[in-house]
């Protein structure tokens, strides 16, 4: 893919993601350290790095994004501390390293989560004060937040989450593991895609272009966790796997085996890139990532 402008995102929520955490008080320094141990823990940054992309690909300024994406990151990272618990998926470590709750404990960790939560709405409702008078801007930045907060809500990712665990040791139809994971991963993909269009400016049929995209590729992409959970690589992941398989999760492997959960992941990565093909080259960089999603598991 074109890693020069992967980096080129990547660097900048890297760069800026810790300048957003409010100061805290001395006295909850355990909580700092708790949410900045999971901020700076790596990562692939896919979500914010696409709401950048998306805002660029529009014509809109990168750099005017950047507390958007800084704010989704902190949203995507209190769910992988939170989906790390024992209540949750019980997962002992996340990106090569201990998960947040065996490093500071339960408590602390739900209390980080928390915070990293209420502060992404606290970052993005700040910058909306700057564009009070310019209501085109306002606007959209209003729409950017609710289309984040939807993402991550109880019609979104949570709602995929509760979906989840009630799936466990049952039998699943396709229909309501799509449901699962389209809400558990797919929402907050497209919301990053769908903010970053708003923030740049994109007009409708550009943003409905990219809604088309995002849906597919979030959808692969965990499809393609799916498959790597059983073959995947563990030091590459950086995390344990056969854990879904222990847990007796919904997974498309278990339901239709693996060359057609293969099949399914490369018809959505197809569907992805047609519904920008009309784009040509502008849309080089969105290709290529969905590309590399899916090449995981290859």
């Amino acid at each position: 893919m074109n890693d020069e402008k992967y980096l080129k995102y990547k660097q900048l929520i890297d760069e800026h993601v810790l300048e957003f955490l409010p100061e805290i008080d001395y006295k909850s320094v355990t909580l700092y350290e708790s949410i900045k141990y999971s901020l700076t823990a790596g990562g692939k940054r896919i979500r914010p790095i696409l709401l950048l992309a998306a805002c660029d690909f529009v014509g809109g300024d990168v750099n005017l994004a950047i507390p958007y994406a800084c704010a989704l990151e902190f949203i995507h990272t209190y769910a992988l501390i939170h989906d790390d618990l024992p209540a949750m998926d019980d997962d002992d470590m996340r990106r090569g390293q201990p998960s947040n709750h065996i490093k500071f404990g339960e408590a602390v960790a739900i209390l980080a989560g928390d915070g990293l939560l209420t502060s992404a709405f606290e970052i993005m409702n700040k910058e909306m004060f700057i564009y009070f008078d310019d209501l085109p801007k306002l606007k959209a930045r209003i729409k950017a937040i609710n289309e984040i907060a939807k993402g991550a809500g109880v019609r979104g990712m949570v709602a995929g989450q509760i979906a989840d665990i009630e799936a466990e040791n049952k039998q699943c139809s396709k229909e309501m593991l799509d449901y699962i994971h389209i809400n558990k991963t797919g929402t907050l993909i497209t919301a990053a895609v769908r903010a970053g269009a708003y923030i740049g400016g994109a007009k409708p049929e550009d943003i409905n272009a990219l809604t088309i995209y995002a849906e597919n590729l979030g959808l692969a992409f965990q499809v393609a966790d799916d498959i790597l959970d059983i073959n995947g690589n563990e030091e590459l992941m950086g995390k344990k796997a056969g854990n879904d398989s222990k847990k007796n999760k919904a997974t498309f492997p278990c339901m239709c085996g693996l060359e057609s959960c293969e099949n399914y992941l490369n018809e959505l990565t197809l569907n992805a890139k047609n519904a920008l093909a009309h784009y040509g080259n502008d849309a080089k960089f969105f290709n290529d990532l969905a590309d590399m999603l899916q090449n995981r598991v290859v």
